[in-house]
Parts: structure tokens; sequence; C-alpha cells
């Protein structure tokens, strides 16, 4: 049977009583997951999710309600941790605050579809409500300046505090109607109005009036699909987003000793220093990597005509190794390959022209034997995340290079 659904015509209602029709374990949990169990009511007060907006939360009796499911048959499914014995009446109980933030962002959503179809008659495509943001898909591209008009347009229907009312009406009298945007469904149908600005057929929660959805912001936008998503925030959500960026830009400006309004040159500058002093640290390693790879040659092995140059090298970072591998390879007839001492390791691999070894199928057969990844050339390969001490992987190495 089709479950009454008493969210359509009170959306502020937090509690209620019904009757259990059915209860049955649900199928297909795995071996030690929570047991769960699906129970059918009389009529409910939980939103099942629908349209883009995700469902309601709460309780059924000592039973929580972890997801709700709207069927195509019309019956809403509440999946509970616990069953509930059919025939009970059971007193059901909305987490309101998480109702309350899909109410505004909901009504947001249709606010802000709405400025940007009168305004840009670009429609929205389809809307997602998720718990951190919310998005619309829109027809075609837009601009900031393009967003700027319609957040500030939906942002006056906010602050005039408009009422958002609900009726029924039948297919045969949508069709004299102005809809925002057209529907496939028939029969009776739910509009939800937003008084002279906004009709639009809707199964979802909404505040009463406008000054509920308290503010909308855009919080950023991205080409998508030939159109435009758009990411945006109301109410409640927008002043803990506030408040995050509040003490992350707080934070920020103290290590930088900079005003707001400085921020972003203050980042540049810091930038650029970096850049500066990366730029010197590379210079400083590849002169440092010229004398010390000297001695790591003195320490090579010759086999026949091949100089081998095999060790574990502290504090070296990839570049460090890098350069300095590169610089012992320069010796003429030098197969090199040089490990960090951590674990897990880096390694470059690197040869001189005439040293007749492939680098390239050095590291493969490293990474073969001691895991990680990284892949190269002839000349010079590396990698990182190897597995094995500092002996095992020299020895490796050393007969590698040695064949």
């Amino acid at each position: 049977m089709k479950t009454e659904r008493l969210y359509y015509t009170d959306a502020y209602r937090t509690t209620f009583e019904a009757a259990v029709v059915a209860c049955a374990a649900r199928p297909g949990a795995t071996e030690g997951a929570p047991a769960s169990h699906a129970v059918e009511l009389v009529s409910s007060a939980f939103y099942p999710t629908s349209g883009g907006q995700p469902f309601d939360t709460g309780t059924l009796g000592a039973a929580r309600v972890q997801d709700v499911i709207d069927e195509d048959d019309g019956r809403v499914v509440h999946v509970t941790d616990r069953p509930l014995a059919p025939g009970a009446v059971v007193t059901g109980t909305i987490d309101w605050a998480r109702r309350f933030d899909h109410m505004q962002q909901h009504t947001g959503q249709h606010l802000l579809s709405a400025a940007f179809d009168r305004l840009l008659s670009n429609r929205t495509e389809s809307f997602h409500l998720g718990a951190e943001s919310c998005s619309i898909d829109l027809a075609r591209e837009v601009s900031a300046a393009d967003v700027a008009r319609a957040v500030d347009e939906a942002n006056r229907i906010v602050w005039e505090d408009r009422p958002v009312s609900v009726r029924f009406v039948s297919e045969q009298e949508v069709a004299a109607l102005p809809l925002r945007k057209e529907t496939a469904r028939g029969g009776t149908l739910r509009l939800v109005e937003v008084a002279d600005f906004d009709l639009s057929a809707c199964g979802g929660t909404h505040v009463a009036r406008t000054g509920g959805v308290g503010i909308i912001v855009a919080s950023g936008w991205e080409r998508f699909r030939g159109g435009t998503r758009l990411q945006f925030l109301c109410g409640g959500r927008v002043r803990r987003r506030f408040d995050l960026w509040r003490d992350a830009l707080a934070a920020t400006m103290k290590h930088l000793s900079v005003a707001a309004e400085e921020l972003a040159g203050g980042v540049e500058r810091l930038q650029g220093e970096n850049k500066a002093l990366q730029r010197a640290l590379r210079s400083r390693q590849e002169t440092l990597a010229g004398y010390e790879a000297r001695a790591l040659v003195d320490r090579g092995t010759r086999v026949g005509s091949r100089l081998v140059v095999v060790d574990a090298l502290p504090d070296l970072d990839a570049s460090g190794l890098k350069a300095m591998a590169a610089a012992a390879a320069s010796e003429p007839g030098a197969a090199v390959a040089l490990f960090s001492d951590t674990s897990p390791a880096l390694v470059v691999v690197a040869r001189h022209v005439d040293a007749g070894v492939d680098a390239g199928a050095v590291l493969k057969a490293l990474v073969g034997q001691f895991g990680g990844k990284g892949g190269g050339k002839p000349d010079l390969a590396q990698g990182g995340g190897l597995q094995g001490d500092a002996a095992a992987l020299i020895t490796a190495a050393r007969e590698l290079l040695s064949r």
C-alpha cells in the first residue's frame, strides 16, 4: 500500500505516530555487518531520497532510521537498525537539524534556479544536495557577472521574506500554469510556489517563508557538459563555511604578518621566495654532488671496463640523489645506483654512455624484487617505495650492474 507522506503538507512536523505495516530483514548484508530491517508504515514524516535531496534520519520508537527509500509503487521504506513489530504503533522523530538544513538548501535552490531562469533564460537541468555543499547544473555557461546578478536577485527574494506555499493540482490544471520547468509526471502534482517569483513541481521539503533560507552564496562554478555546474550554500551552511574561512584566514594572516587585503600579495611573495630558494638549493646540490660524486667514484668497483658505483646515502631527497647519480655517471664506464637511507627507499640508476647498462631495465628489476614503482630511460631511471634493508638493496643493485 502507498505510504501517506506527512512531509508533503507539513515540512516542520518533527514527530508523528503511525502503525507498522510490514517489517523484514534486509537481504544481502555481508557477514559481520550490522543487521538492518525494511520497515513500512501507514504514514510517515520521513523524507526519502528523491529529486536530488537526501533522506531524513531520526528514530522510530527505539530503532534508528539509517536510510529512507522512495519505492516506485508509492511506498516509503525505512531502513532501521532493529526490527519493529507489524501492527505496533510507533512514534517517529525526525532529526530536525538535518531536516531544516535540507529545507534551507532546497528552497535556496528554487530561488537561485528561478533567478537564473528569469534574468538570463538559463535553465537548471539538475540539482544535487550534498552533505557539505549543493550544486545546480545550468544549461549554458555563465560569467562571474552573471553569477553575481543571479545570486543578488535570489537573496533579494530571501530578504523580502515572501511566503512559500504548497498546493496539489491535477494534470489538466498544470497545463494552464506557468511552471518554471515542465514535468514529465502525471496524475496529481505537488507544486511549490514562491509568491510572484517561482512555481515548480517538487516533492521536497521547503521553508514556509523565504526568510527562512537566511542567505545564499555561490561558492564556485566550473564548465560542465557544455553548461555550468555551480556550487552554492544556504543558511546555516554559509555561517559554518564563514567560520572555517575566518579561522583559516586569520591563521594565514598571522603567519604572513599581513592584513586581509594584502594576503594575496603576501602569498605570491612567499611563493616567489620559495621558488628562488629551491633554485638556489638545486644549484648548491649540484655543486656539492660534483665533490661527493668524486668520492663515490673512488669507492667504486671495477668489473672489466665498467665502474660499478652503489651506495645508500643519508639526507638526500629524490633531486639530491638524481644530481649525485648524474655526477657520478659522468665518469667514463660508470654504472651507478644510489639509494636513500629511508624506508621505503628512493633509488636513482644512471650510467655513462659507454657503460653498457640499461638503467631503466635495472630499475625494473629492483622494483620487481623489492616493490615500489618508477621508470626512466636507458641512461637515467628513478623510483621509490622499495622495501628492504640497505644491505639487501645494495647487494641486488651491484649484482645487476655487474652483469
